[in-house]
């Protein structure tokens, strides 16, 4: 996963790019295991679509899309403004479906 910053998601928000963002904070148990679930989700996907952003460096995009905890996973589907939210992380099956229905077509 590469780290994005506001400005850049937006921008593939407004383009209609599909994709996948991670939310997470450093010190989050929880967190570090979604990321070890995503991370051989990723290998499943086409380059690209993943990215991670650390919720303490975008207070104002928890603020704009609610995110109410981490981990999170915002899936931008490239025709919406509004992203899909997973905050289950049960397995990397489950992630990998999730992924692939809203941003992988």
């Amino acid at each position: 996963m590469k780290p994005i910053t506001s400005k850049l998601l937006m921008r593939g928000v407004w383009e209609g790019v599909p994709q996948a963002v991670f939310i997470y904070t450093p010190l989050c148990g929880t967190c570090a295991a979604a990321r070890r679930m995503l991370e051989v989700t990723e290998h499943m996907l086409p380059d690209n679509i993943l990215y991670e952003m650390n919720i303490h460096d975008i207070p104002e995009l928890v603020q704009q899309f609610q995110i109410s905890s981490v981990p999170a996973l915002m899936l931008f589907d490239g025709e919406m403004d509004v992203p899909s939210m997973v905050y289950r992380m049960n397995s990397v099956e489950h992630l990998l479906n999730e992924i692939r229905k809203v941003v992988v077509r």
